[in-house]
């Protein structure tokens, strides 16, 4: 475990600037609120996680570092990540701290909130390079992340060990969450299926969704512990109920759908972002109705969606700018 405490954020006049940019530059559409990062050269904004202080994490995959954004300022600060840094997944830990995915230093890496302290958790020694992608708690405080090329992998928590295991068919896995129970399901889009880890060996449990090839990328769980899938290859968002062994899906409104994230709010409302519609778009599963709300962009490829109560956070990787569509 390695600790870098080295601290980067942008000049007095650099935040000046993004305040006044913040308020002139907002775009609204309907609930929908945008704000550009401002920063004084392309983060690369990839993740992002709301965390314990009203702000925005996000990770800048481009410049190596988790960003800060804070809407009420309009402004945002950058911490460093460390040598060859391209962090890609982010969620805030049961600790209020940053949790990442860092595929460029093939770790896991953790941001202390509000000391800035960064701890740089490596794969054991010998992995491969994993192409580190997303990550998610399981009901015992553990974390558990994917590497798309082939590899599912821990750290627990208490001891900060780090392990790591082969998955299922290989490259792939993607998409992960935790869901009420406290367990931990991911996605793998090369493989197009989804499975369940099993917590006390880390084997890897897999489940074949009905359409094939489907390309499920990202997986949600809802307050029901039902798995909500994000289908790029079929257009389609799903719906598999472990207890019941059973599967839904729809197909995503528009020409050409590209449903990239999934995540479920805390009303049980199902959000996507599609990139063939460029637009945000939620769907009601007690209605199946969905509702679509277009980026003021274009191509905004939002690749990550999470949020708290009456918020749901967009980061749009193609246009720099972090979106919020508030819900209450």
């Amino acid at each position: 475990m390695v600790s870098i405490t080295r601290r980067v954020a942008l000049g007095a006049a650099g935040l000046i600037a993004l305040a006044g940019a913040g308020r002139l530059g907002l775009a609204q559409t309907g609930k929908m609120q945008s704000w550009p990062l401002g920063t004084q050269r392309r983060t690369g904004i990839h993740d992002l996680a709301p965390a314990a202080d009203g702000g925005i994490w996000f990770t800048a995959q481009s410049s190596g570092h988790l960003g800060w954004f804070d809407p009420k300022a309009g402004r945002t600060e950058l911490v460093a990540l460390g040598s060859g840094s391209s962090p890609h997944g982010v969620i805030q830990g049961p600790d209020k701290a940053a949790w990442i995915t860092d595929s460029g230093q093939n770790a896991i890496v953790r941001v202390g909130w509000p000391d800035r302290k960064v701890q740089v958790m490596r794969l054991p020694q010998g992995t491969p390079y994993a192409n580190l992608n997303t990550c998610a708690f399981d009901g015992d405080g553990d974390l558990w992340f994917t590497g798309q090329g082939g590899y599912v992998g821990k750290v627990a928590v208490k001891t900060g060990q780090v392990s790591v295991k082969e998955a299922p068919r290989g490259r792939g896995p993607y998409g992960i969450c935790g869901t009420p129970g406290g367990d931990v399901w991911w996605c793998s889009l090369a493989g197009s299926f989804i499975a369940r880890i099993d917590r006390k060996t880390g084997d890897s449990i897999v489940v074949e969704p009905p359409t094939r090839n489907q390309g499920a990328r990202r997986v949600w769980s809802d307050s029901k512990g039902r798995i909500w899938v994000s289908e790029w290859n079929s257009g389609n968002v799903s719906v598999h109920d472990p207890q019941a062994k059973s599967w839904r899906h729809w197909k995503l409104p528009g020409a050409d759908p590209k449903p990239y994230a999934v995540y479920v709010d805390e009303r049980d409302i199902v959000w996507l972002s599609d990139f063939g519609g460029n637009a945000a778009v939620s769907f009601d599963p007690r209605t199946e109705k969905f509702e679509r709300y277009p980026f003021p962009r274009e191509s905004a490829n939002a690749r990550q969606i999470l949020g708290r109560p009456g918020e749901v956070w967009w980061p749009e990787s193609g246009t720099e700018h972090i979106t919020v569509i508030r819900t209450a």
